[in-house]
């Protein structure tokens, strides 16, 4: 899954606009490397998300299509 869209999905952000910016900024990472919008998610990933001068780290646990918002929560977890 493309990463702006799991960001997306996973609402750690809430438009897949607004993540393609964050990417195109440089201020989101996967495994510490900068991603583009378009880099693939897998099971496992290590993804950093530079929000100012605070910083959140989580980990892929399950990648999906769509979730409802209650469900959001179990595709990752805060590092």
């Amino acid at each position: 899954m493309r990463l702006d869209k799991f960001l997306k999905v996973s609402r750690l952000i809430k438009r897949r606009t607004i993540a393609n910016e964050a990417c195109d900024a440089g201020r989101v990472m996967i495994n510490d490397k900068p991603a583009k919008a378009s880099a693939n998610v897998k099971v496992g990933d290590i993804i950093e998300i530079g929000f100012g001068s605070k910083a959140v780290k989580v980990e892929v646990l399950d990648v999906q299509e769509s979730t409802r918002k209650d469900d959001a929560k179990e595709l990752y977890k805060y590092l």
